[in-house]
């Protein structure tokens, strides 16, 4: 799994036209899925992305979680994450999750980071054409790989 994480003021995602999800303060969370990711990969992903001390303490220093600052978090399937541009330039899928293992995959993960987190999250449309859009508080933008734990 692979995941962008964005620390935002606002963000919103939107489906033909109507809002579907929006929060306020908190994080907006692009997920990418592929074939060999499971359970442990969702348990490590969501631990670190909920502990990740990225918000302000009263000092002005990164220090705090979205745990410790009650922020709102909005999950959003993403499949291009997966994307690998090694050759030429049209990226390739071929690493991205068919839908019959992404699904339920994206709906687990969805289900553990708001037990996590303690209350409902957002989340967009699986495979639906989204627009999201977001205010990127900082910016603070951080990338992982459940490939690249150690």
């Amino acid at each position: 799994m692979r995941v962008v994480v964005q620390r935002v003021k606002e963000a919103r995602v939107s489906i033909r036209g109507q809002v579907k999800s929006c929060i306020g303060e908190g994080l907006l969370v692009l997920l990418g899925i592929e074939e060999a990711d499971g359970q442990e990969d969702i348990d490590w992903l969501c631990r670190k992305i909920t502990d990740l001390r990225i918000f302000n303490d009263e000092n002005g220093v990164m220090n705090r979680s979205i745990l410790e600052t009650g922020g709102d978090i909005i999950v959003v399937s993403q499949f291009t994450l997966m994307a690998s541009t090694r050759k030429g330039n049209r990226p390739s899928y071929i690493r991205a999750a068919r839908p019959d293992i992404s699904i339920p995959l994206y709906e687990a993960f969805c289900r553990h980071i708001s037990a996590r987190l303690g209350k409902p999250i957002g989340t967009g449309e699986f495979g639906a054409d989204m627009q999201v859009s977001l205010l990127n508080d900082g910016p603070v933008t951080i990338c992982m790989d459940t490939k690249n734990k150690e």
